[in-house]
């Protein structure tokens, strides 16, 4: 789906798609979806294929508490990236993104090793970067550097990607304004935009913001990822609310709630579109609480 947007929108950039090793491109039968889908990327879109070993996190079960998110498990995977030496410079970008204008002119920035936005979302207490979209320059010294960081020894308990690309380019890396390039969608579910807007004299007007953003994040917790249907109850406690009369047949004001939907129900109409991949059930939700067990034997 990025690389249709990307090719739509007349990207001059190569298109790289890394992919588990395990999969390959002579289709099996008709429901050999992987395969189908690597021959659209690389026949319809022009990506070139690469077939990587995926890099989990791995954790040590005795440090797993309770509600840990196994989300971004594999995000050590993107650092790979920083070991295509054939190239200058890459755009890394994640999968659960919305592209609405390509970002070419970021390749005509000044030398640094990475480029990152701030998570605007934590401003002003806190500053770090986010890996919503990372512009780097590749480096096998530097791939090493984050493998090694990504490894169960030198890891915190819950770290992640975009901690270890803090820990080693949070005083280095060339700093992004986030505005013209990377939204949350949970923004249009916030009701202070200032740390968005960066000012609180500014008024939020969600259209303005939708339209000037090269890339829509879907980050809505605990609202799934959009390839997965919404708990009806959670949608209902969790989605955008009307400014005026919120709940009520006269309640108007809804920019932000019907601008949310429509980018959920976008991403999932062009997921069954190009990829003819229909959204996955709801989760249960609240999600069952895990029993702990004991097991005992005699020998």
């Amino acid at each position: 789906m990025v690389f249709e947007a990307l090719s739509r929108m007349g990207s001059k950039a190569d298109r790289i798609l890394m992919y588990p090793e395990e999969w390959d491109t002579d289709i099996a039968n008709i429901t050999d979806r992987d395969s189908q889908l690597l021959q659209k990327a690389r026949n319809h879109y022009g990506a070139k294929l690469l077939p990587i070993k995926v890099k989990k996190f791995e954790r040590n079960p005795n440090e797993m508490v309770e509600g840990d998110d196994l989300t971004w498990d594999t995000s050590a995977t993107k650092f790979l990236t920083f070991n295509q030496t054939q190239y200058l410079r890459i755009i890394h970008l994640d999968s659960d993104v919305t592209v609405q204008q390509h970002m070419d002119d970021l390749f005509l920035l000044p030398s640094a090793r990475v480029a990152m936005m701030r998570a605007y979302w934590t401003l002003p207490s806190v500053k770090r970067l986010t890996s919503m979209f990372i512009l780097l320059e590749p480096s096998s010294t530097e791939a090493d550097r984050l493998m090694a960081a990504a490894e169960s020894r030198t890891r915190q308990h819950n770290d992640f990607d975009m901690e270890i690309l803090n820990d080693l380019y949070g005083d280095s890396a060339m700093v992004l304004p986030h505005r013209n390039y990377g939204l949350v969608s949970g923004e249009f579910r916030s009701e202070d935009h200032h740390r968005y807007l960066g000012n609180k004299h500014e008024k939020w007007d969600p259209k303005r913001a939708l339209r000037e953003a090269s890339l829509i994040h879907f980050s809505d917790w605990p609202i799934p990822k959009p390839w997965i249907m919404w708990p009806r109850n959670l949608l209902k406690k969790k989605m955008p609310t009307c400014d005026i009369n919120p709940g009520t047949k006269s309640e108007a004001g809804c920019e932000n709630r019907d601008i949310w939907l429509e980018l959920y129900n976008d991403f999932r109409k062009r997921r069954a579109d190009i990829c003819a991949l229909l959204s996955v059930p709801a989760p249960e939700w609240p999600p069952r609480r895990k029993m702990n067990s004991t097991a005992s034997g005699s020998g």
